[in-house]
């Protein structure tokens, strides 16, 4: 009885700590939101923008048909011109998978967009993302113009610099300097980067709020201590499309 009692003793210690012996070895907070948004951006020949924009435009509700369109924007400053981009959510792998068959099979969408536009398109590129697990996809009260803020961090995951990160955003956003849209994780293309998608009324109205933001001691605190972990960063000016949802 002894030696049962014992064993027993000793299962039940193993139990209540193997979750701390897993925790340990955890990247940040585990993502129990299956939702994903992909990150598409197209790089266009010069003299092809706008003949792109006017087909996207008039034959974007066959893509719709098929998944949600979040947002689609042109870039006006930050890198390479003549570039487009745009959020596309999912439920999950699955309904991507399931959307990308059936778009295969959709001959409409094929012959009215697809190949007329792959013609313009000089390059592609794809990245899948998570909302982080502390944000939620947020709406503007009105029409503006959008900022993709990139943040390159030092590996390690969210459990190093997750925290820091959070209160660098809470800073700006607390302080009414920007509205937030959504920040994202990047899970499938260069690891350890989060976007951080930013609302404001115009250039100009950005302007003035980074600068206010850069004489506040709470932000200057906040930032200070998240570029411990950074690595490089970078932005871009967004400028929403006509049928991009986000406006």
């Amino acid at each position: 009885m002894l030696v049962l009692r014992s064993g027993l003793t000793r299962a039940l210690a193993a139990r209540t700590l193997a979750p701390q012996v897993c925790s340990s070895f955890a990247t940040g907070p585990r993502q129990y939101d299956g939702t994903v948004y992909e990150f598409r951006t197209y790089y266009l020949k010069p003299s092809k923008m706008n003949e792109f924009l006017e087909n996207t435009k008039k034959n974007i509700h066959l893509r719709t048909a098929h998944s949600e369109l979040v947002g689609y924007w042109s870039v006006e400053f930050g890198g390479r011109m003549n570039k487009v981009f745009h959020i596309w959510k999912y439920d999950n792998f699955a309904h991507r998978t399931q959307v990308r068959k059936a778009l295969a099979k959709d001959k409409e969408w094929q012959e009215q967009y697809l190949i007329p536009n792959l013609a313009l398109i000089d390059k592609q590129e794809s990245e899948i993302t998570y909302l982080v697990p502390w944000c939620k996809l947020e709406k503007p009260p009105k029409e503006g113009i959008y900022e993709l803020a990139t943040f390159q961090m030092k590996p390690g995951g969210p459990a190093l610099w997750g925290d820091p990160f959070k209160r660098a955003v809470h800073a700006h956003i607390n302080r009414g300097y920007t509205k937030l849209v959504g920040v994202f994780h990047a899970e499938y293309g260069v690891l350890n980067r989060v976007h951080v998608l930013w609302w404001n009324e115009s250039p100009d109205s950005r302007a003035a709020g980074r600068h206010r933001s850069h004489e506040d001691p709470r932000v200057v605190a906040a930032v200070r201590e998240s570029v411990n972990y950074l690595v490089s960063q970078q932005n871009m000016l967004l400028i929403p499309t006509s049928f991009s949802p986000l406006k």
